[in-house]
């Protein structure tokens, strides 16, 4: 293999380690007899010496190349051990929806946003795909040339087509399809062309906050019962005996063990609305916070994520996502749908029902992309239409 440690890899050296050019072109001492030799503080810079001399230099050329390797060894080992722990669950070609009835114009915007779906689950023991509830529903939508990210927190009980025209709760794609059905779900209904996902635990939550010192809220007095009530069985998920609970209203500092209490509260005013409000607060601070970590604390935070989360993205696009991760900015957040009413209903409960879909799918595109002109496609007018006929809310 060619590299910089073969003998012809130094310019001017033969195969046989000898040089063809430069100083040590046959040797300084090539021709002379030992008589002509001068001496320097007494010793003599002989042959015998320049033989000792090369010997020293190979030595430390050897001892250089060992350690070189015995590096990349250790890189490779590390890398390695990243990838063998990297829970890389790739989507399928051709299983992704998108609709194929949006605007030539709007799918070029498109093509200038990295659209990634973020699902929170309660999984608890391990399990992130089909069968866990995704309690969180998140598009983070990067525009690729300025690195602006905005992120969109889809209601969970938001009543849309759960891609196979059934009509019930977002959240339930995840649970009977796993992230495929969610992101087809999510594009189906918004005009989306999402193709990606990254799904996180519980833990995952508690064990970053943790690792980035804590996050700063200020508690209300309306939330101050609930969270207490929730760090019960927060603690009991994450294995923490003993804790202290919110003693009042004001600013707080959590850790990790309050802070997903904290995003879990749902039963304030503003219900499900107001508690994807807090979970984009923490998860802001906590992007914030990232971004001016070192290198060896946000390794470590790796080490401890890897086993919980799972992303249909590969290694290599991560890593090309996160190289720049200074350059990226949380510049806004907001919840779908943004206009709507609540409505119980025989076939799928309490829901969240937009006025109308494609009314809101029009302000979607407007805050993510600020396309004024948009129109939505045939397949979510449908949609619309159909959400009208069933529960009369327009």
């Amino acid at each position: 293999m060619g590299g910089p440690y073969q003998t012809n890899g130094n310019p001017g050296m033969n195969s046989n380690g000898s040089y063809q050019t430069g100083p040590y072109q046959n040797g300084p001492y090539q021709n002379q007899n030992y008589n002509s030799f001068q001496f320097n503080n007494g010793y003599p810079g002989g042959p015998r010496m320049q033989k000792k001399n090369k010997k020293g230099k190979r030595k430390v050329i050897l001892f250089t190349v060992e350690v070189l390797v015995l590096l990349l060894l250790a890189v490779g080992l590390f890398v390695l051990s990243k990838v063998q722990r990297f829970q890389s669950d790739p989507i399928e070609e051709g299983n992704i929806i998108i609709n194929d009835n949006i605007s030539s114009v709007e799918s070029e915007v498109l093509t200038g946003y990295t659209n990634i779906a973020l699902f929170g689950v309660d999984a608890r023991d391990g399990i992130m795909k089909a069968g866990a509830h995704s309690d969180v529903i998140m598009i983070a939508s990067i525009n690729n040339a300025t690195k602006d990210v905005k992120l969109v927190s889809v209601y969970r009980d938001t009543y849309l087509d759960n891609t196979n025209e059934e009509y019930r709760k977002a959240t339930e794609c995840y649970f009977y399809g796993g992230p495929e059905r969610a992101i087809n779900m999510l594009n189906k209904n918004l005009d989306l062309n999402i193709e990606d996902y990254v799904t996180v635990d519980f833990n995952a939550i508690a064990t970053t906050v943790d690792a980035l010192g804590g996050v700063d809220i200020d508690i209300q007095e309306d939330e101050v019962e609930h969270l207490n009530n929730y760090l019960v069985e927060t603690s009991q998920v994450l294995g923490i005996d003993s804790y202290e609970t919110i003693a009042g209203p004001g600013m707080q500092h959590l850790d990790g063990l309050h802070a997903l209490a904290y995003c879990r509260i749902r039963y304030t005013t503003g219900d499900d609305f107001k508690r994807t409000e807090r979970q984009r607060a923490v998860l802001q601070q906590l992007f914030e916070k990232a971004k001016t970590m070192d290198i060896l604390t946000l390794n470590n935070l790796a080490d401890e994520l890897l086993d919980m989360c799972v992303t249909s993205m590969t290694l290599n696009e991560i890593l090309a996502l996160v190289q720049d991760i200074a350059a990226y900015n949380i510049v806004n957040t907001t919840g779908f749908p943004f206009n709507s009413q609540g409505q119980t209903l025989p076939d799928a409960g309490d829901c969240v029902v937009p006025k109308t879909l494609s009314e809101n799918v029009l302000q979607l595109h407007r805050y993510l992309f600020g396309t004024d002109g948009y129109e939505p496609s045939p397949t979510v007018g449908s949609i619309s239409d159909e959400i009208i006929y069933r529960t009369g809310i327009q």
